[in-house]
C-alpha cells in the first residue's frame, strides 16, 4: 500500500495527515482516498497539487509500495506592504 500524505485544507477534510492507501497508480490511490473521505475530500482534491515521492505527478503514474503520494492545496498568502515585510491577511 501506498503512504498518502494530505496537507492543509485537505487534512482538514479527511480528518487525518497520513493514510495507507491501495492503488498501481497515482489516480487509483486519489480514488481510494475520496472513496475513504467523501466528497468535501474530493473537492479539495480537485484544485490541489499532488506529488509522487517529491515530484509532481499524474494519474497514471505508477504506484508501489514503497511510494508516497502527497496532496498539496493551494494555500492563501498575505500582502507584501511597502517596506519589504510580509503581512498575513486575514
Amino acid at each position: 500500500m501506498a503512504v498518502i500524505r494530505l496537507f492543509a485544507a485537505a487534512r482538514d477534510a479527511a480528518g487525518t495527515g497520513r493514510d495507507e492507501l491501495a492503488g498501481t497508480t497515482v489516480g487509483a490511490v486519489l480514488d481510494a482516498a475520496t472513496d475513504r473521505y467523501g466528497q468535501d475530500f474530493a473537492a479539495v482534491l480537485e484544485r490541489s497539487k499532488v506529488w509522487r515521492n517529491g515530484e509532481p505527478a499524474e494519474r497514471s503514474d505508477t504506484v508501489g509500495d514503497d511510494d508516497e503520494v502527497a496532496v498539496l492545496p493551494p494555500v492563501s498568502g498575505g500582502a507584501d506592504i511597502p517596506d519589504g515585510r510580509h503581512r498575513c491577511s486575514r
